[in-house]
């Protein structure tokens, strides 16, 4: 009997060691199972990140701005045609080439002539053409936008001219886009010269028509007038040729087909460099 209530005692702490073992064999098994739902989820966060460090960023757009009209310029002394030479040069309608690095961007050329009238004196008479033509570029804006800004600084620089007397600015239409003549006396040591300039812009190309004549020796100042209409008939010739020299039909209208832009209005800038003549 003794013996038999020692195994009913023994019994009950069996059972219980026995739920002791089971319970700590369960433990491990529940790690686990939270050790793979936790790498689980790191393995989707990551694969998240992974998606969006690959995923493709939209490029911001291109910045673009229109073409320039007109590609190239005319040879310049060329630029004029004979009669007008004839009519502004008598007896000099051989040109002077300038100096340029690229006749395409920039190109010039010049004409003198001397009248001699013997013991009544002479007349000289100096021309010049300059043409620059601008492209379009991203970073500094459209070609004619930078040929409008050009054609404002040469006007100012040419009514910035040192010694200038009796000056006048003319702003005139029916040549290029926009033109000014700017006239003025100018006292040499040869004489008094009657100074013509007209700046004129067409698309992205600056016209600058440099004409000036003195009576020397004696002989009387020439026409102010006479000059001033002739520089314009030469300016508007050169528009014309650079017009012909990038395809348009008899110089009218740009190669491209579009229409001529409105160049944004800019306030002239201050300058002293002086108008470039020649005794």
């Amino acid at each position: 009997m003794q013996r038999r209530a020692q195994r009913d005692q023994r019994a009950p702490r069996a059972q219980r060691l026995t739920r002791l073992l089971v319970c700590a064999a369960a433990v491990p098994a529940m790690l686990a199972a939270a050790g793979c739902s936790s790498d689980s989820g790191s393995s989707d966060d990551a694969g998240k990140k992974a998606a969006e460090t690959s995923a493709p960023t939209s490029a911001s757009p291109t910045p673009t701005v229109e073409p320039a009209a007109y590609r190239t310029l005319p040879k310049s002394c060329a630029t004029l045609p004979k009669k007008t030479l004839k009519d502004l040069v008598p007896g000099g309608e051989s040109g002077k080439e300038g100096t340029s690095d690229d006749t395409a961007v920039r190109a010039s050329c010049s004409w003198d002539s001397l009248d001699d009238n013997g013991v009544k004196g002479s007349q000289y008479r100096w021309l010049n053409v300059s043409m620059l033509r601008f492209d379009s570029d991203t970073s500094r804006g459209a070609g004619d936008k930078r040929a409008h800004e050009r054609y404002l600084k040469q006007v100012a620089d040419t009514k910035a001219t040192e010694g200038a007397k009796a000056l006048k600015a003319e702003p005139f239409t029916g040549t290029g886009d926009e033109a000014t003549l700017v006239r003025y006396d100018l006292k040499k040591k040869e004489g008094a010269f009657k100074q013509q300039t007209v700046v004129a812009r067409a698309e992205n190309v600056v016209v600058s028509v440099d004409y000036n004549g003195a009576g020397l020796a004696g002989d009387k100042a020439p026409d102010a007038d006479a000059l001033a209409k002739a520089a314009r008939t030469a300016a508007t010739e050169a528009i014309t040729a650079v017009k012909t020299a990038n395809g348009g039909a008899d110089g009218k209208g740009s190669p491209s087909g579009s229409p001529s832009a409105k160049a944004p209005s800019a306030k002239s800038p201050s300058a002293k460099t002086s108008a470039k003549t020649s005794a």
